[in-house]
C-alpha cells in the first residue's frame, strides 16, 4: 500500500466508511427517538391516571391541568412517531441504494472485463476461427476414413481363378487321353531275373588272383 493510501485511504475505503457512518447515524437517531417515545408514553399514561384521580376527587382544575400536559405530550409523541417512520423509510431507502450500488459495481466490473476480453477478438476473427475449425474437422474425417478403409492386398479375382482352374482341368484331361489307360501299359515280368555269365568271370578272376599271390610268395 502506498503512502497516500495509508494516509487518505483508498476510494473504496472512503465509500465504505461513509456508508458505515450513515448507517450508524440512522441507527443512533432511531434509538434516541425510540427512547423518547417510550418516555412520552409513560408521561401520558401518568397524566391520565392523575386526571382520573382528580376527577374522582371533584378537583376539576387539577384534572384539566393533567389533561393539558397529557395533550402536550401526545403532540410530541405524534411528532416522534412521524420522525421514526421517516427514519425507517430513510433506512430502507439507504439499504436499497446500497444494494443498487453493489449491483452497479458488479455490473461495471463485469462490463469492463468483457470489454477487455472483446478487444482481443472481433466478429471476423470468430467467423474465421469457426471456418478453420470446420475445415480441420473435415480433414480429420477424411484422414480417418482413409486409414480405416480395408486394403485390397489380400483380395483376389475369384472369377479369374475359376477360369484358370477350368483351363488346368481341361489340360490334364487331354494329357490323360493322349497317354491311354492303364490296360495299355506293358506288363512287368514276374519272378527272379536270370543272371547271365558274370559268375564265371568272377571265378576266373579269383583263380588269377590266387596264382598271382603264390608267385609273390615264391619270389620273396
Amino acid at each position: 500500500m502506498s503512502y497516500l493510501k495509508r494516509v487518505f485511504g483508498s476510494s473504496q475505503s472512503k465509500k465504505d466508511a461513509a456508508q458505515e457512518n450513515a448507517m450508524k447515524a440512522l441507527a443512533d437517531s432511531k434509538e434516541i427517538y425510540t427512547k423518547r417515545q417510550a418516555y412520552l408514553e409513560k408521561k401520558i399514561e401518568l397524566e391520565i391516571d392523575k386526571a382520573k384521580k382528580y376527577a374522582r376527587e371533584k378537583n376539576k382544575r387539577a384534572a384539566l391541568e393533567c389533561l393539558r400536559r397529557k395533550q402536550l405530550w401526545t403532540k410530541q409523541l405524534e411528532s416522534i412517531d412521524g420522525i421514526l417512520m421517516n427514519l425507517d423509510a430513510q433506512s430502507n431507502a439507504f439499504e436499497n441504494a446500497r444494494l443498487n450500488m453493489f449491483y452497479l459495481d458488479a455490473t461495471k466490473k463485469c462490463t469492463n472485463t468483457m470489454e477487455i476480453l472483446n478487444k482481443s477478438m472481433n466478429i471476423d476473427m470468430v467467423h474465421d476461427l469457426v471456418d478453420k475449425t470446420a475445415e480441420q474437422q473435415d480433414i480429420t474425417n477424411e484422414i480417418t476414413a482413409a486409414i480405416s478403409t480395408p486394403t485390397d492386398f489380400d483380395q483376389f479375382d475369384m472369377a479369374e481363378l475359376e477360369k484358370e482352374f477350368e483351363m488346368l482341368a481341361e489340360d490334364v484331361t487331354e494329357k490323360l487321353t493322349d497317354v491311354g489307360g492303364i490296360e495299355d501299359l506293358p506288363s512287368v515280368p514276374v519272378g527272379e531275373l536270370i543272371a547271365s555269365k558274370p559268375k564265371a568271370k568272377s571265378s576266373k578272376k579269383a583263380e588269377e588272383d590266387s596264382e598271382l599271390a603264390n608267385l609273390q610268395m615264391w619270389s620273396a
